[in-house]
């Protein structure tokens, strides 16, 4: 089933046979950088189940992602209910995940606009969260260039204190927040200072 498609991706359930590009993805020390440690593949058949159930539980999740006319799967874009033990959660994350010859071509960024899009206006979603590492700055751009704002720094409960990695930024966006950064595009007046990514050129925001 395909859910949505941006202006160069598609959005679709996935398929047994993305396991073994997922297996080597999460395997992959590039792509697993800002993570604890790279997945074997019984880890990475163990997530894939879990993404399957979050599709059953909650009808959304992280979305197998391929490129229009390639049919190649490149990664998953979606949401995940996020449940970790601090004390602002759970609530809706927001990811991305891509193998890296998919990287530096805007993928992540056009479709986590798309994504974002469809939880705010057919998923009914009121905000949405996104996390990271400190030190992962592309990560956090993307952030930033879907429109999302910063509001704290916390340490992952689930990594160690002493861990580069144990440091985290939290973004969020509202819908009302979303709407209105969309109207400021629709309406033209966008600028260099804005948080929002105006790139008519690529127009890959609908």
């Amino acid at each position: 089933m395909v859910y949505f498609q941006s202006t160069r991706l598609v959005f679709r359930d996935w398929r047994e046979e993305d396991l073994d590009d997922f297996r080597k993805m999460n395997s992959d020390s590039q792509v697993m950088e800002y993570f604890p440690n790279v997945l074997s593949n019984v880890e990475t058949d163990t997530l894939y189940q879990r993404i399957q159930n979050e599709f059953k539980e909650y009808g959304y999740g992280l979305y197998a992602v391929e490129v229009k006319d390639e049919n190649e799967f490149i990664g998953f874009i979606g949401f995940h209910w996020a449940n970790i033990k601090i004390e602002f959660t759970p609530f809706i994350e927001i990811g991305w995940r891509l193998k890296k010859e998919a990287w530096g071509k805007g993928y992540a960024t056009e479709g986590a606009i798309k994504c974002l899009s469809h939880g705010f206006n057919c998923l009914g979603f009121n905000e949405v969260y996104s996390f990271t590492s400190k030190v992962n700055t592309k990560s956090e751009n993307v952030m930033r260039k879907i429109g999302m704002s910063k509001k704290l720094e916390f340490n992952h409960p689930n990594i160690d204190y002493n861990s580069i990695l144990c440091k985290h930024l939290l973004y969020h966006i509202s819908s009302l927040q979303y709407n209105s950064l969309i109207n400021t595009y629709r309406s033209g007046s966008c600028n260099q200072s804005s948080k929002f990514r105006c790139d008519k050129q690529r127009n890959y925001i609908f």
